[in-house]
This record gives C-alpha cells, sequence and structure tokens, in this order.
C-alpha cells in the first residue's frame, strides 16, 4: 500500500520552485496474495486490507450563478459506465521479424491494430494513474466511469517496482517527479506503466467485465536504461528513459509471457548528457508517442532558455511494417524551448505544449526525413508551467493543463492555435498535470498530498467544457508523487 501522505502545505512550498524552472519565455492478481494484489478502493479508511481507500466523491455542480458547488455523493453512485467505445482497426502483435529491433521470434496473441489514445472497451470503463511511490513501491490506481463519466470506487494495484523521484535545484522535485508525459498507458487490452525508480516496464492484463480488476503479465521488463518516464503503443510498446542512460527500448506484448524486447542491440540512445536521477525539469526527455498514423515514433525532450544552445527538440523514429527504425531525425522547431507533452491532431499535425510559454502547433514539413516546424504560436496569460496536452476527437481541439495554475486551457489548432476556452476552476485544486480525453469527457490530475481528478464534460463541443466532478483520492490509495493518466474507453 502506498504511503500516507502529509499536509496540503508541502505542496504550496513546492509550486513556486517548480514555476521557477520554467522560465516565461500472470494468474488474476485478485487471486493472489503479494505485490501485484489490488486493493479495492471504497469510501473511507486506508488501513492494510480495509478494502476502503478511497474517501468520498466531491461532485461539482454549477450553482444558479454557474460557479461550482461541493455535494457528497456515495461511491458507486452513477453506475457502469456506457458510453460504447470502439475497438478500431486489427490490432495484431506482429513480434520481431529481424527488420533492426533484435532477432526474436516471439508472437504476440492480441487481435486488432491499437493507435496510441484510441483504447478498446465495451460498457466497463476505468481510468488509472500511477503512485510512482519511491519509498513504499510503484502502484496503479485505477477508478470505475460511470454512464455520466463520472468516478468512484475502483482498486489499487502494486507493480512490484518502484517510482521514482527526479532533482530541481538540488532538491526532489516532488511535482511532477518524472518530469513527463504518459508514464502509464492503456493498449489492446493490456495496461502498460513504468517503474522509474528499478529501471522497469509492467504490464497488466485488464479484465474486460470490471477494467479496476488488473492482472499481472509476465515478469517486469529492463528498460534498457535508466529512469524511464514515458510509454506509447502502436503494433509494438515504446518506451523512453530519461537518466544517465537516457533513450528509447522496443518491446512485442506477448499474452502469455508479457513484454519482449526487441532491442538485441540495446536503447536507442538520446544522448542528452543527464544523471540518474535526473536532474530537471530542462534537459529532460518529457513524452514518447506514435504519431496519429504510426509512421513515426516521436520523443520530446525540453532544452534550456537560461543556457544558450540548450535546445529543446523532437525525435523522430521512422516507423514501417510495424519496426521502428534505429536511426533518427531532430527539429528544434523556432521559438520554442521546454517542449514538453504532446497532442496529435493529425497525420502531419501536433500541439507541443512549451511551459515558457504555452503550446505551439506544430507541422511536419518533410516526408523522407521528417522535420516538425512551427505553424502558430500560443502564448497563454499568467501561464507558469503548461506542460501536458490531450486532443479531444469529439471537438477536435487540444487541452492543456498547468501545475502552477488552476486551469484548463482549449486550443483550436485548425484556427491558429486559438484559445476557445480558458476555464478557471474553483474546486481549491493547486493544479492540474496529466490527462486524458476519453469519449465526451477529460480527465485530469491534480497531484500533491491531496490527490484528485477533475472530470469535465465536453460533450456541449467546442469551447464549451465544463466541470462535472472533482473525485477526491484518499490518502494511502495515492501519493503526493502521482503521474500519468490513461484510458480503458
Amino acid at each position: 500500500m502506498a504511503r500516507t501522505i502529509s499536509a496540503l502545505g508541502a505542496l504550496a512550498v513546492l509550486l513556486p520552485l517548480f514555476a521557477q524552472a520554467y522560465p516565461t519565455t500472470g494468474a488474476p492478481a485478485s487471486q493472489q496474495v503479494g505485490p501485484t494484489d489490488p486493493q479495492v478502493v471504497g469510501a473511507s479508511g486506508n488501513a492494510p486490507g480495509d478494502n476502503s481507500l478511497l474517501a468520498a466523491i466531491l461532485d461539482w455542480k454549477p450553482n444558479k450563478d454557474g460557479q461550482p458547488q461541493p455535494s457528497t455523493l456515495l461511491p458507486g453512485d452513477g453506475g457502469e459506465g456506457r458510453d460504447g467505445g470502439k475497438e478500431k482497426g486489427k490490432d495484431k502483435d506482429k513480434g520481431n521479424k529481424g527488420k533492426g529491433n533484435g532477432k526474436g521470434k516471439e508472437k504476440g496473441k492480441g487481435k486488432g491494430k491499437k493507435k496510441e489514445g484510441k483504447e478498446m472497451g465495451g460498457d466497463a470503463k476505468a481510468i488509472y494513474f500511477i503512485t510512482n511511490d519511491a519509498i513504499d513501491g510503484n502502484a496503479i490506481v485505477a477508478m470505475k466511469v460511470g454512464a455520466d463519466g463520472k468516478l468512484s470506487d475502483g482498486s489499487v494495484t502494486k507493480t512490484g517496482g518502484k517510482g521514482g523521484i527526479g532533482m530541481q535545484k538540488g532538491a526532489p522535485a516532488t511535482v511532477d517527479p518524472l518530469f513527463s508525459q504518459s508514464a502509464v498507458r492503456v493498449g489492446a487490452g493490456h495496461i502498460m506503466a513504468v517503474n522509474a525508480g528499478s529501471n522497469t516496464l509492467s504490464l497488466f492484463k485488464i479484465d474486460p467485465t470490471d477494467p479496476t480488476k488488473l492482472a499481472k503479465v509476465g515478469n517486469d521488463a529492463d528498460t534498457l536504461g535508466e529512469f524511464p518516464v514515458s510509454v506509447a503503443f502502436s503494433e509494438v510498446l515504446m518506451m523512453a528513459n530519461t537518466g544517465a542512460k537516457s533513450g528509447v527500448s522496443c518491446y512485442s506484448v506477448n499474452a502469455d509471457k508479457g513484454l519482449i524486447s526487441l532491442d538485441q542491440d540495446g536503447q536507442r540512445a538520446l544522448d542528452i548528457n543527464q544523471t540518474t536521477p535526473p536532474n530537471g525539469p530542462e534537459g529532460t526527455v518529457s513524452h514518447v508517442l506514435f504519431n496519429e498514423d504510426s509512421s513515426l515514433l516521436l520523443t520530446t525532450v525540453k532544452g534550456d532558455p537560461t543556457k544558450p544552445g540548450q535546445n529543446g527538440f523532437i525525435s523522430a523514429f521512422p516507423v514501417q511494417d510495424g519496426v521502428v527504425s534505429r536511426q533518427e531525425t531532430r527539429s528544434s522547431p523556432s521559438g520554442t524551448a521546454v517542449l514538453f507533452g504532446t497532442a496529435n491532431v493529425d497525420a502531419t499535425t501536433i500541439v507541443a505544449t512549451d511551459a515558457s510559454f504555452g503550446a505551439a502547433t506544430l507541422t511536419r514539413t518533410q516526408q523522407t526525413t521528417p522535420q516538425f516546424t512551427l505553424r502558430t504560436k500560443t502564448a497563454i496569460a499568467n501561464q507558469k508551467a503548461t506542460c501536458w496536452a490531450a486532443f479531444s476527437p469529439l471537438t477536435k481541439t487540444v487541452f492543456v493543463t498547468d501545475v502552477g495554475v488552476n486551469h484548463l486551457v482549449e486550443i483550436d489548432p485548425a484556427d491558429d492555435g486559438t484559445i476557445v476556452a480558458q476555464l478557471e476552476l474553483a474546486n481549491g485544486n493547486q493544479g492540474m498535470i496529466d490527462l486524458v480525453a476519453a469519449g465526451r469527457f477529460v480527465y485530469a490530475l491534480s497531484p500533491g498530498n491531496a490527490t484528485k481528478v477533475a472530470v469535465f464534460d465536453v460533450s456541449a463541443g467546442r469551447g464549451l467544457v465544463r466541470e462535472v466532478q472533482n473525485f477526491e483520492v484518499a490518502l494511502g490509495a495515492a501519493s503526493g508523487s502521482s503521474m500519468g493518466m490513461t484510458a480503458f474507453f
């Protein structure tokens, strides 16, 4: 079980430090007793084995003036999700065919091709983040999603590895300790999570009838580097290390054996001159993801605007027939400095946050040697650390968050990066980090000693986002260093 967290004041002390870093330019786990056992999340208490690790839900409803007002619901209200997400494609794990990704012959048993961000599921839905606990061990926190998009009781499942804490100005970076987006990812009926303190990656099978039930598959995989922070999935799984041995590694997902390395020659080195744990957030890996059509593997790396010549960049590895090349091309788009979380818009367009000013809409300009150039720059007033992004197919807009400012900003990349909504929140959170757009909703993690997940309804369309819930995770179910956000829809 994750350790109990101290007072909220610790977060308030750390937030100014964070802002300074960004200058404003196997068998089912439920049948086992061990490190992968899920703990059922309920309504009260946090004792070991108590089956009640979540506090009551705090559901924010607008009052007559349109401002949020709190009301308490019992866990489980709203029932199971009925949003009806559809599986797309023909997900098939092709394994390793000896085309530069190693020499193994393992073949996966998954069905259907999955694109990152297009998760599979039926009526039952869930969202997840990791505790990233470096002391008591990392765990995946799962919460059920009701038909109205609101969250209720769920589970906490130990990964068997340790979380990791980066260093910031000589002190542990308790807020955003991985300096990254997508520390956990759902794909092809599985969930993958990084264990930054163990240099490993964990894989679990999701029970489609109750996606808060997770079963460990195989042993944790060596990341071939140090301090893993981000994971991506398409036909193969990729993850990024940001420590002294930085780079990206490739795996096939085998339903019986788990993660199988496809890199006999080692990871694809990024050589960013870091340490373990990394000193950041500047100069660290931010995010690894496949582009919209899975023809490129992208990795964003932050620059340092206080050091001349230390520019951030986007690394692009071509992907052909499910095989990720070992040759990369790097772009440093003009006007960007601290590239962070990234959202796909289409096969040639991405929106990357930049902690120094807000966000940038970037365009891929070459097919043979892919380069990304600046199309539009979106400056967000009063921002402190805009670092995470998610694209909603429903609104065709990108939502970005800031750990130092408690607002959700909606950007339209098709309209010159115009800000179409800037929702200032009155829910008491300090700010938000990683987020995911799923169906009619956006879910955003608010870290710290009182970990919460804010739920936003985007069904009314572009520019009309509204907050519908601020779900509080009890002390003990999450840690102050929680990271990541992903969904099973």
